[in-house]
């Protein structure tokens, strides 16, 4: 039986989301061995994408499959009750055969959360990214702007070499500030690695005014990573939703 999870987690004390066989720090690791030990026999945990390590996730979506048919309700309870405490699941229901988290991923809606101030919340600061100069968020929007659209982004993308298309399509970027509060929400069939974290570096910096908000687009052209902005630190990002 295939089966449908919605999970959230706090990335802080994990290595990212993919296994790895140096560690066994990691969400899909703490995943698959608990539902191992349910089922008695591996089960492969399928995410609908690998959030890096220190980011978190307040909608990721995986899939699995038992041999059996078990009740949705009580898989979802056994997780919870085994979990560490950093990782909850939301809710868990029977999928069609052939579902598969990330393949069948249309939309996913990321937040990056930064305090823009000298001082971060003692509450808030496994969530946000300190900048202290003060942001021209008016730049940062008409920046934000010339990167919607179907572009090739492999100028904002941390590997070095691609087997794949790295063009996608960034449906929109919301900018809201409330305060020292500055919330940036990116929305799109999908992102290359760092991407979101880089998006967010070159339009912070086009707020500190180190590049100009046109400048993107000679960027996006240049397909060079090394044209485009900072790679952000992990913790201000999370993955809000996947829609299917």
């Amino acid at each position: 039986m295939n089966y449908k999870a919605v999970i959230q987690y706090e990335g802080t004390r994990y290595r990212g989301w993919q296994v790895q066989g140096n560690t066994d720090n990691t969400i899909q690791g703490k995943l698959e061995a608990l539902l191992s030990r349910m089922e008695g026999t591996p089960v492969e945990v399928h995410g609908s994408g690998r959030t890096d390590a220190g980011v978190h996730a307040a909608g990721q979506v995986i899939s699995f499959r038992c041999g059996k048919t078990r009740d949705a309700e009580e898989i979802c309870k056994y997780m919870n009750r085994y979990l560490p405490e950093d990782i909850a699941v939301l809710s868990v229901e029977e999928a069609a055969p052939r579902f598969h988290a990330r393949l069948n991923a249309v939309r996913k809606t990321y937040v990056y959360r930064i305090w823009n101030a000298p001082t971060v919340p003692v509450f808030g600061r496994r969530y946000l990214t300190r900048v202290e100069e003060t942001l021209d968020v008016e730049a940062m929007r008409t920046a934000a702007g010339y990167l919607c659209g179907s572009h090739d982004y492999r100028a904002f993308c941390s590997l070095k070499r691609f087997k794949k298309s790295t063009v996608r399509t960034v449906e929109a970027i919301h900018i809201f500030q409330e305060g020292p509060r500055i919330e940036i929400t990116f929305v799109g069939d999908g992102f290359l690695y760092h991407m979101v974290r880089i998006l967010t570096g070159t339009l912070v910096e086009v707020g500190l005014g180190i590049r100009e908000a046109e400048s993107v687009k000679d960027i996006l052209a240049s397909r060079d990573r090394a044209c485009a902005g900072r790679l952000m630190p992990p913790e201000g990002l999370m993955l809000m939703k996947v829609e299917y």
